[in-house]
């Protein structure tokens, strides 16, 4: 069975980044080099939030970067979705804006995926908020997935 992994809004930015400082460069290296080559490895899943995030989006590629998504299936937004968005707010888990960080968590969390793939190492890919985030899901019942960069799933190199 593979692994399921939350697209987030900054995969299919990350990949058509248009940036040239050399952080922008590497991020968008390790997106292609996960997307074209391991993405396949996995069960991909998004959200609407997601799709409506880059749809809502002023950037270079936009209609590139939503046609990275349109296969990929969505996961049901409910009340039991907006009840883990309002918790991790009272929580101070995530920012108070319920369509972004804490919705896409709250996702990734509720339908069991294994990683949460983004490039908001603000929010979300920070291991100082790790220990918050198990916390406040350990007290929802909820599963813990692993919040990672496209960096982190490339796997080995092989030489």
């Amino acid at each position: 069975m593979q692994q399921r992994v939350y697209i987030e809004t900054t995969l299919p930015s990350f990949y058509h980044e248009v940036r040239t400082e050399p952080e922008m460069l590497a991020r968008r290296g390790w997106t292609r080099e996960w997307w074209d080559n391991h993405r396949s490895d996995f069960e991909l899943v998004t959200s609407e939030a997601a799709i409506d995030e880059l749809e809502n989006g002023d950037f270079p590629q936009k209609g590139q970067a939503l046609a990275l998504m349109k296969d990929i299936p969505l996961l049901d937004i409910d009340e039991a979705i907006a009840d883990i968005v309002d918790a991790y707010m009272k929580h101070h888990v995530m920012p108070a804006d319920p369509a972004g960080d804490a919705l896409h968590l709250a996702l990734a969390s509720h339908y069991r995926c294994d990683f949460l793939l983004t490039w908001n190492c603000q929010h979300l890919a920070n291991a100082n908020k790790f220990a918050h985030i198990r916390r406040i899901n350990g007290i929802l019942g909820l599963f813990v997935p692993s919040l990672v960069t496209p960096l982190e799933l490339l796997g080995e190199t092989k030489p």
